[in-house]
């Protein structure tokens, strides 16, 4: 390692990596400078490799640190101090490699598909602390080889309750042949990765997962909600089915959260899951825990389950119950079966009628 005042070169995978202002704060609560971000993410090289490996993968960038008042841009404010990029940066390295992907909106873009740890280091040194892989690889970015099953606790509601509906998802899954792999998000929720063979559009899947949404509702009724618009969700756990929609993400394993503690999203086993809180994993005890366990997500590469079985519940859920498809994000083009995207209580009322 070459170290000045203003930079440290690291040797990583065959590759000289400059990482920038090496003594930065990135999260000053813990005392976690950039360097220790970099350092985080190869003391999870296997891990974090295995999550992103030849996926087209967004970064969310922070590149002054995480401080109070720091909030990240959006598509309708752009002002703030941490944002997402889509598109490689232009001073990419000759051997940062890339997938070329088509947004809903039909336009295209070169992203960036890690294939060694010398890219995520890379990465890192642009502030990236959380990567958003696609659930496609870059031989086949329209075919989805994952399903990511999101609980998301609404208001009312915390990590707690995703835990609580987590074992039936598991057993959900295991009458349709399937098998999961848990992670805690680094935030309140629980994430499932289920590996399928990459034989299906993502309309396809997605249709699959909302079948199996709307299965874990009519069973959790008091649970789970699959209602798209927040005000009807109630207090539950939802399974945000449009995370499996083209252009949506799940923060990978192993990424840092934007939160002055530093978490990190940790793999787990599910026995282990009632018992773990998300503070739990962090920038400073996620290495220690994978020196001794390793990656709880690798079999993950060893499976590859058909959605047929969930195909055929969405056929009967239509048939037998008039059930089908449901609502896009907002920025999405109509999408052809899409019911009105409208929220409920903005809806317009037959005429005559009262408020």
């Amino acid at each position: 390692m070459a170290a000045s005042k203003d930079a440290v070169v690291l040797e990583v995978d065959g590759h000289e990596v400059r990482i920038s202002n090496p003594e930065k704060p990135y999260f000053p609560e813990r005392g976690i400078r950039k360097i220790d971000v970099v350092e985080y993410f190869l003391a999870v090289g296997d891990g974090i490799l295995n999550a992103l490996r030849d996926r087209p993968t967004t970064l969310e960038r922070w590149p002054g640190g995480v401080f109070e008042g720091a909030r990240i841009s959006t598509r309708v404010d752009n002002s703030g101090d941490a944002f997402y990029q889509k598109r490689v940066p232009k001073n990419a390295p000759a051997w940062v490699p890339t997938a070329h992907i088509t947004f809903p909106s039909g336009r295209t873009a070169d992203e960036i598909a890690p294939d060694s740890l010398a890219v995520v280091a890379w990465c890192a040194n642009l502030g990236t602390l959380t990567f958003h892989p696609w659930p496609v690889t870059k031989h086949d970015v329209d075919s989805p080889d994952q399903i990511r099953i999101d609980l998301d606790p609404q208001p009312g509601t915390d990590f707690a309750h995703a835990v609580r509906v987590a074992p039936h998802v598991r057993a959900l899954l295991a009458e349709f042949g399937m098998e999961g792999w848990p992670k805690t998000s680094g935030g309140r929720g629980v994430h499932v990765y289920v590996p399928i063979q990459p034989r299906w559009t993502f309309r396809e899947v997605r249709r699959a997962v909302i079948a199996f949404g709307r299965e874990l509702e009519r069973r959790l009724p008091d649970q789970v909600t699959m209602a798209w618009w927040k005000e009807e969700r109630g207090e539950k756990i939802f399974i945000d089915y449009n995370q499996m929609a083209r252009d949506r993400t799940i923060a990978s394993a192993y990424s840092i959260r934007a939160k002055p503690h530093a978490p990190v999203s940790a793999p787990v086993d599910w026995d282990e899951l009632p018992d773990v809180r998300p503070t739990d994993f962090d920038v400073l005890s996620m290495p220690a825990r994978f020196k001794e366990v390793g990656d709880k997500h690798a079999a993950l590469a060893d499976h590859a389950f058909g959605i047929e079985p969930l195909l055929e519940l969405a056929d009967r859920q239509e048939q037998d119950q008039g059930l089908g498809d449901l609502p896009y994000p907002p920025d999405y083009p109509k999408m052809p079966g899409e019911p009105m995207r409208v929220q409920p209580s903005r809806a317009r009322r037959p005429h005559g009628t009262n408020p």
